[in-house]
């Protein structure tokens, strides 16, 4: 059986690296190649020795274009703006690919559906199996719950995230308002400071700390009348989401069209 090809787009980065030693240790997968931003570090080293693995004897390259054609499905870990210009890249060569990037804005979040309408496309703010898992438990404990119960969500990551709250923490957020049949965009309550009156019912608020070398945890709070329950899942190791988006990559390929969630990777 053939190995799927997979190129890594932001090859230079810490992501990135984890991604090359994750596909470089796969017996299902192989590298295709690996694509930095113009004028990174990266560019013309062995993408083996970037990413520790050893030698493989392919180099990283500032040609995105060429390493989505090389490759059977590309992974995306970039910035918002690279990220939807990969997208709709994809989508004229028939690549699938995979998207890790957080922090887009509404209108590159629609570029990538408009991609995903001519290749298929996982699109996932985090793509660990335990946050996954706990997407689905937030799903139903929001619908069990009802609005009666106020909730809140926090999370930390390290000082060198630059968005906020973190994609993971707005995906889940997302997750409670489907579960109550409400707009998510007209409950979520982003941030609090000073005089701001008593709690809006049916509000999800959201909690954004920064410091230190956290890789990332977030709790998401179901608060009621004399009880409270708290949802929680903590990262230690970035490999996690690596190991997750190189699962997705190997799933994509020959899929249809469309835009699927890790949800739907590991059917969940």
């Amino acid at each position: 059986m053939a190995r799927t090809r997979i190129g890594v787009i932001g090859c230079g980065g810490r992501m990135g690296r984890m991604l090359i030693a994750d596909i470089a240790a796969s017996e299902a997968c192989e590298l295709a190649g690996g694509a930095a931003k113009p004028g990174s570090a990266a560019i013309g080293r062995d993408l083996g020795e970037l990413a520790a693995a050893g030698h493989i004897g392919i180099a990283a390259t500032d040609d995105a274009r060429q390493v989505l054609r090389d490759s059977d499905v590309a992974i995306d870990f970039t910035t918002p703006e690279a990220t939807a210009a990969h997208a709709t890249l994809a989508a004229e060569l028939g690549r699938p690919i995979v998207i890790g990037t957080t922090g887009l804005s509404g209108e590159q979040e629609s570029a990538i559906r408009r991609a995903a309408e001519r290749v298929p496309i996982v699109f996932a703010a985090n793509t660990s199996l335990g946050i996954n898992l706990l997407f689905g438990l937030v799903e139903q404990v929001a619908a069990r719950l009802g609005p009666d119960w106020d909730i809140e969500i926090m999370e930390m990551h390290h000082k060198g995230k630059v968005d906020a709250p973190s994609g993971t923490a707005l995906a889940l957020g997302r997750a409670a308002a489907a579960a109550r049949g409400a707009r998510f965009d007209e409950v979520a309550q982003r941030g609090r400071d000073g005089i701001t009156g008593a709690r809006k019912a049916g509000a999800i608020g959201f909690a954004a700390l920064r410091g230190g070398d956290n890789i990332g945890e977030h709790h998401v709070i179901f608060a009621g009348t004399g009880e409270s329950l708290a949802l929680t899942h903590r990262a230690t190791n970035r490999a996690i989401y690596a190991k997750g988006a190189v699962r997705a990559a190997c799933w994509l390929v020959g899929r249809p069209p469309g835009l699927y969630g890790m949800k739907e990777v590991l059917g969940l």
